[in-house]
């Protein structure tokens, strides 16, 4: 990158000269400005990497500037300077979304390094501007596979959502794409320029998580050395996506509804009252209706979540995306295992056809990731699917091998059912070791013991 641009703003001449002056000796470029708008016209033709502005200013002054700044472009960071030491005007500056405050005169050590870690925010942002450039072309309409009539309806209830402010609820099974469709919501929509944040409600522990979602103030709890900015007021303006809602529990249920209802919060130890205009996309395996009716679920929750729900078929009940699918994921990892030219045997796309895919488009991604990497030439043979797929014949159904079954009563031994359950547990929820304990209801020590005793590679 070239040398980093800084924008001096001050009315202070012989400071703008020494700003130039010491910026210069730190790697940096500058152009000085002595008012506000002088500097909103310099962003017009060439934005800087940083903005560095005086707060006092005659005519236009440094927080209206900034207000102005902000308006224009959201992602520039600006240190304010200030003769004024009060701490009502930092927080006054900071709310209008200073990236740092300092007041006069300047500590020149401490705004090197304020001036550091805000180069180091724009590249960062950079990065992150390339990401969802690439996310937004992967998650485009016509880039969600889908022939049948289900998934049409899907996509139709997409499109009509994509440009409120309405609250989604996707259902369906674990793997059919939940995420996928929550991300074509955000960034086909009018807020696809704002942030996305994701937040797995399953993945993070019940005392983790109130932080995760509203923040925390420095010293609200053991472990708390530092404040910090929940995913509401990091989504604010954007979207926030909350994965595995049915996992919430009561307690963070009934914050979740005021956040709902009033669009407002308070970080955990703290006092002051912030807002976050984030529109609510959240997603569920589970039925919130029957858990609302067992009153597992708050029942004024649910019907908030599920002002526009949008159901997602699992993958057995579209057989013609089968193929599509399978042959996109082809297409996807062999360009990436460089094996260009790779196909699939006609018994291995039979196969594939014929398997009930329990873990849904997720399985099936991971079955074709993996057999692209074993096949040896340039065909993907039977022999490189998993055993699963292999034996998912009528009689065996379900992945279990027919051969197993006994030819006078139709048994498993149990061992080998024992075996099969934890394979095909652990091939669900993709090696997740608690995730597989949970859903075996066993231990995380004996699912280790029985992995161990099975020779079961995970």
């Amino acid at each position: 990158m070239d040398t980093p641009l800084v924008y001096i703003v001050d009315d202070d001449y012989s400071l703008r000269r020494l700003l130039e002056f010491t910026l210069k000796s730190w790697g940096y470029t500058s152009q000085t400005y002595a008012n506000g708008e002088q500097l909103l016209t310099a962003l017009e033709d060439e934005p800087p990497q940083i903005v560095l502005m005086d707060h006092m200013m005659p005519g236009l002054s440094g927080l209206d500037t900034l207000k102005t700044v902000r308006e224009k472009n959201p992602d520039l960071p600006v240190i304010m300077l200030s003769a004024q030491g009060k701490i009502d005007v930092a927080v006054e500056l900071m709310r209008a979304g200073a990236t740092d405050y300092f007041t006069k005169p300047v500590d020149l050590k401490r705004l090197q390094f304020a001036l550091n870690n805000a180069m180091d925010l724009h590249r960062l942002k950079d990065k992150v501007r390339q990401l969802q450039d690439t996310l937004e072309s992967t998650v485009r309409f016509d880039n969600i596979i889908s022939s049948s009539g289900a998934m049409q309806n899907v996509l139709k209830l997409v499109d009509k959502s994509r440009n409120s402010d309405i609250n989604v609820l996707i259902e369906g099974e674990s793997g059919t794409g939940k995420e996928l469709i929550a991300r074509a919501i955000h960034f086909n929509g009018n807020r696809k320029d704002r942030p996305f944040v994701v937040i797995n409600c399953a993945a993070i522990p019940r005392e983790l998580l109130e932080s995760e979602l509203f923040g925390h103030e420095r010293g609200s709890f053991t472990g708390a050395v530092d404040r910090k900015i929940g995913k509401f007021e990091a989504a604010h303006t954007g979207s926030i996506f909350l994965d595995e809602i049915g996992e919430l529990d009561m307690t963070l249920q009934a914050k979740l509804l005021r956040v709902i209802q009033t669009k407002q919060f308070e970080r955990i130890g703290g006092l002051e009252t912030y807002s976050s205009d984030a529109r609510i996309i959240s997603a569920t395996n589970r039925d919130l209706l029957a858990m609302a009716e067992e009153r597992a679920f708050r029942e004024d929750l649910y019907y908030r979540l599920c002002t526009f729900p949008i159901k997602l078929p699992p993958l057995r009940e579209r057989p013609s995306e089968i193929t599509l699918l399978a042959e996109h994921f082809l297409n996807q990892f062999a360009a990436r295992e460089n094996k260009p030219g790779l196909n699939m045997a006609s018994e291995t796309l039979a196969l594939i056809q014929r398997y009930n895919w329990p873990g849904n488009v997720r399985e099936l991604q991971s079955v074709i990731e993996r057999a692209v990497l074993l096949a040896d030439n340039d065909t993907i043979r039977p022999d490189d699917l998993p055993q699963a797929l292999r034996f998912s014949g009528d009689r065996g159904g379900g992945g279990i091998p027919a051969e197993m079954f006994s030819t006078r009563d139709d048994v498993l031994p149990l061992e080998k059912v024992k075996e099969i359950a934890i394979r095909r547990a652990l091939q669900l929820h993709d090696g997740n070791m608690t995730e597989t304990a949970r859903a075996l209801a066993i231990g995380r020590t004996t699912l280790y013991d029985l992995i161990k005793k099975y020779d079961i590679r995970t």
